[in-house]
């Protein structure tokens, strides 16, 4: 339901959040990012970029530079990211019941996928990066448990 950009942001940001100590933190260059979280350098510096227009992260340049949150990671939501990255008409599952496929989808399956996205809903709304803090705020405490959507399946 999300792509290889939004991934990349997210982990970028979740490297960032990790490291959160205030308005004070210190900051990290994209190369140290990139390196932290196993990613290509010119494509954490072009997301970085977005997010920093975006006012997720803040940058400066120069020496003593680098990246950090713009904000405290409880203010920042997973939805902040995936929406800059992702168009949200995009990500509805449409493997049956479009044009495409020429049927629509049996009742049951339709309800299945309804709610996979109502919880894919709440996670990107819920979940925010202090859970990367250790100070977790996330969707999961709301009945989706540690597994995710596995762990509503199962009961």
């Amino acid at each position: 339901m999300y792509g290889k950009q939004t991934e990349t942001a997210i982990a970028a940001v979740s490297y960032l959040a990790a490291l959160w100590d205030g308005p004070s933190t210190r900051r990290v260059s994209a190369a140290d990012i990139a390196d932290g979280r196993g990613l290509q350098r010119p494509f954490v510096a072009k997301l970085l970029s977005t997010l920093s227009q975006a006012g997720v992260v803040s940058g400066s340049p120069g020496p003593g530079g680098g990246y950090a949150l713009a904000k405290g990671p409880e203010e920042i939501t997973l939805r902040d990211v995936w929406s800059l990255f992702e168009r949200p008409e995009s990500s509805r599952v449409a493997f049956v019941g479009s044009e495409i496929c020429g049927i629509s989808a049996p009742g049951d399956l339709s309800n299945r996928i309804d709610r996979v996205e109502q919880a894919m809903n709440s996670l990107l709304d819920e979940t925010t990066f202090d859970v990367f803090c250790g100070k977790a705020n996330t969707a999961l405490e709301d009945g989706l448990g540690t597994n995710g959507i596995e762990d509503r399946q199962a009961s």
